[in-house]
This record gives structure tokens, sequence and C-alpha cells, in this order.
């Protein structure tokens, strides 16, 4: 079993492709629609591989929760990369900035950024095969 997708609703779908491009120069948009969601029109699409994609509507209202608080909501979520640099460089060359850096780590590397619907996204270079040592607290 794994992760086929998350659906994010948000209030501007060109944003968040313009961020994931630049995170997934690979992906792309595997369909696209229009319909109605609960009486409100909205535009949907599905971006990603053959795998795993992220599914994003437009019919968002008012802004994200306050990841630094302590409402109840999605924290984050997370990619595993085997290039956590050259994502960081395809990020920082499309505007976005590193929100945080991860916990200095012997068996990963990870890093945090915003994305423009406020939703915070790690991204996790794993220099380890065994999982104790991947899944440590250190």
């Amino acid at each position: 079993m794994y992760l086929e997708h998350v659906n994010l609703v948000v209030d501007d779908v060109e944003a968040m492709l313009h961020f994931y491009k630049a995170a997934f120069p690979y992906w792309s948009i595997r369909s696209q629609g229009e319909g109605q969601w609960h009486g409100k029109p909205r535009k949907w699409l599905h971006f990603g591989d053959d795998f795993q994609y992220l599914a994003l509507s437009d019919h968002g209202e008012q802004h994200n929760r306050d990841i630094t608080g302590h409402q109840v909501g999605l924290a984050h979520f997370a990619y595993v990369t085997n290039n956590i640099a050259a994502v960081i460089s395809r990020l920082e060359s499309a505007g976005y900035s590193i929100d945080k850096p991860g916990a200095v780590n012997p068996f990963r590397k990870n890093v945090y950024f915003i994305d423009p619907a406020g939703f915070e996204v790690e991204f996790v270079e794993y220099l380890s095969d065994i999982p104790s040592e991947r899944n440590n607290d250190l």
C-alpha cells in the first residue's frame, strides 16, 4: 500500500503549480476540469507522475491554518528525494526560500518550505538504508 494523492483546496492553482513544478520538474498535469463543489464553482487538476499526484482545486476561502500555532489540522507533508541540494536549488531559483532547515542528523538531510497556499512541505534525503538509522531521533 502507498499514498497515491493528497487533495489540497487552495485559492490560486497557478501559484501552486509554479512551486510544485520547481520541486518536481518531471511531473505534469495528469487531468483537469471544472465543476461544482457543494454549490461553489471550482477548477481542479491533478499534478504528478504515473504513481502519485497532488489534487488541487481553486475554491478555497480564507487562509490556511497558522502552522506556527496549535490548531488542529495538517502540520506538513514530506517527499523523499535522492538529491536535496537540487530540490533546494530549483525552489530557490523559482523564488522560494527555505522556511526552516531540518535538524542535524548523520543519517538524513531535510528542509522545509511553505508553498503558496501556506502548506508546509518537507523534503528529505536519507543517507542510510538501515531503517533504525533513517528513523532515529538524534
